[in-house]
């Protein structure tokens, strides 16, 4: 492991014992205790890089405090904008920024873009209110707009700081205002979350001792033989997911830990976004709690769900909430396809300016594409026998294909992408191309599309439903 990786391990380690001493804190001692002690990891680990997150903080208090009616759009130019002189500072002569300046400030955008949109929905719950003299159905709306200060405590609380997950300015108010921290679940969920970090590092360790990344940059590499160097990307692949299955859940247990995203399960939570409808327990009656809002990956359906569409939405859950509900809405286009490819460019540049990012990103609508069309094409036209056999190679393909598309996001460079899907043919570019002519051609691809973005329109459509549902009960009672 490198140095940072190291340094990330400790902060992650670290995090969970502190965790459990929060919860014996008052509201303001942990909200000045988060920001105090997420401030002093940002300054030690970013030293005069800690600069650009406070500029991005200050920039969005200014935008937000000028117009809040404008401020998720110019909230998204600003930050995606600064992200964008952030990653080119050594063009101005300023030193490059380090990987943990780096981290703090992907997530950073993202807090500050959703915060902007809290904000704004929040000022305009306040005008109906006003006019309708009723109360508002928004579920989990803000009751207040946050100062500068509380603007600095959610941007540098240590939870999640450089690891992530993503949470909402709502979800942070919540966990400083909870009643009782100390009788909210603990030590059974964070060990349950904690049971296989062991496995997923030890597997990391081993599997990339003997996979190592750089090998496929050697002109040696080409020497091997195809059906070897076709595997390695799946054994690349699997690294790049023990890796991150072992942060992610350790990160989510430093949340447990210290109680954040804590919600009663009759909130029907969603990652990044929180609860979904308004929940009262029954103050007689045990209530039942989860962290689904810190959720950011479901480690068995990453594996083992049978589309590509599907995979995007179990890894890096939070972010995928937050492009859903931020990007995907907003793009220019109207198909399913387009948008997803819109989407997955943002999710490319939020990533970062390396060309593999890009590669590897803009395949996905590829794939999307092709599924769409196999399906229209092939399975509605089996038996539940067939599309059976169907979606068992439907998964074999999906992961195949993750693993084509992580070689362009480890390998970074579009050099050494192409040298990596040259050597093997473009197999998957081509395989996908050659399901959707093949969909084409039995005039089942339209259908198949169309198919996709029913799927995602019921999607929206029962969300939309939920939260109407919602305002209904809550203009009742």
């Amino acid at each position: 492991m490198s140095p940072d990786e190291l340094v990330y391990l400790g902060v992650l380690a670290a995090s969970i014992p502190v965790g459990f001493l929060f919860r014996y804190l008052s509201p303001p001692v942990k909200q000045g205790a988060g920001l105090l002690l997420g401030l002093s990891l940002t300054i030690a680990t970013c030293q005069i890089h800690a600069l650009h997150s406070l500029v991005t903080v200050i920039g969005t208090w200014i935008i937000i405090k000028s117009t809040w009616r404008c401020a998720p759009a110019l909230c998204l130019g600003w930050t995606f904008l600064y992200l964008l002189f952030f990653r080119l500072v050594t063009w101005f002569g300023l030193p490059a920024p380090t990987p943990f300046a780096n981290a703090i400030q992907l997530l950073l955008t993202l807090k500050m873009v959703s915060l902007a949109n809290e904000v704004q929905s929040y000022h305009l719950e306040k005008k109906k209110e006003v006019s309708s003299f009723s109360k508002s159905p928004v579920i989990g709306g803000l009751s207040a707009e946050p100062s500068l200060y509380d603007m600095l405590s959610y941007s540098y609380c240590y939870v999640g700081i450089m690891t992530g997950p993503f949470f909402r300015f709502q979800t942070y108010v919540d966990w400083l205002r909870q009643p009782s921290p100390l009788t909210l679940p603990a030590v059974a969920p964070c060990l349950q979350r904690l049971k296989l970090v062991p496995v997923y590092g030890a597997l990391f360790l081993a599997v990339n001792s003997v996979f190592p990344l750089g090998y496929v940059r050697t002109d040696d590499f080409l020497n091997d033989n195809f059906f070897f160097r076709l595997f390695y990307m799946t054994a690349v692949f699997f690294v790049f997911r023990m890796r991150f299955y072992a942060a992610w859940c350790a990160a989510e247990a430093g949340c447990i830990s210290a109680g954040l995203g804590c919600y009663p399960e009759g909130a029907m939570s969603k990652p990044g976004g929180g609860p979904t409808v308004s929940y009262s327990p029954d103050p007689n009656a045990p209530v039942a709690y989860d962290f689904k809002t810190i959720q950011n990956i479901d480690c068995y359906n990453t594996d083992f769900c049978v589309k590509v569409r599907h995979g995007m939405r179990y890894w890096n859950m939070t972010v995928q909430w937050w492009l859903h509900h931020y990007i995907y809405p907003n793009s220019p286009f109207k198909a399913y396809v387009l948008r997803a490819g819109w989407t997955m460019f943002i999710s490319a540049y939020w990533h970062g300016l390396h060309p593999g990012y890009y590669l590897s990103f803009l395949t996905i609508p590829l794939c999307i594409a092709a599924e769409s069309a196999m399906e229209g094409s092939v399975r509605a036209r089996l038996g539940p026998g067939g599309q059976s056999a169907f979606d068992w190679v439907h998964w074999f393909l999906k992961m195949r294909a993750y693993d084509y598309m992580c070689m362009g996001f480890v390998l970074l460079k579009a050099g050494d992408t192409v040298h990596y899907w040259t050597s093997i043919y473009f197999i998957i570019h081509v395989l996908a191309v050659g399901c959707i002519v093949f969909g084409r051609l039995t005039r089942g691809g339209k259908r198949g599309e169309k198919r996709g973005e029913k799927e995602e329109g019921k999607v929206e459509e029962m969300e939309s439903k939920d939260k109407l549902k919602e305002g209904i009960r809550a203009k009742q009672d």
